[in-house]
């Protein structure tokens, strides 16, 4: 099993979401970020106050799947998100030791699907 965490363009969830459902990928967890990397984030002036911004906005996404999973979930991540630009995001895959649906007590595999 493993955990396959995303950082996309927030304008690029709606696309990674059809792509995952297009895989038959429908369970992952989707939450607000903020980041940089070779970005650097921008400056903005307000009222002639210099502003550094360098943690931009991101989506980070998390879904566990079987070992069998993690090809197709990464093919569909990066056909969602990819737009040749810098910024479109990073994607990390870790092993995942033991999961435990929480209503039946099932562990493994059974528990991700």
């Amino acid at each position: 099993m493993k955990l396959i965490i995303a950082y996309i363009q927030p304008e690029k969830l709606n696309s990674v979401k059809q792509e995952l459902f297009k895989a038959e990928i429908y369970k992952m967890s989707v939450t607000n970020a903020l980041g940089c990397g070779q970005q650097k984030g921008y400056t903005e002036t307000y009222r002639n106050v210099v502003n550094e911004v360098n943690l931009l906005k991101k989506i980070r996404i998390e879904i566990a799947v079987s070992d069998s999973f993690v090809d197709k979930t990464v093919k569909a991540i990066i056909k969602g998100a990819k737009s040749n630009q810098i910024g479109d995001g990073k994607i990390f895959i870790l092993p995942v030791e033991e999961v435990i649906r929480i209503r039946s007590e099932e562990h493994g595999e059974i528990a991700v699907g």
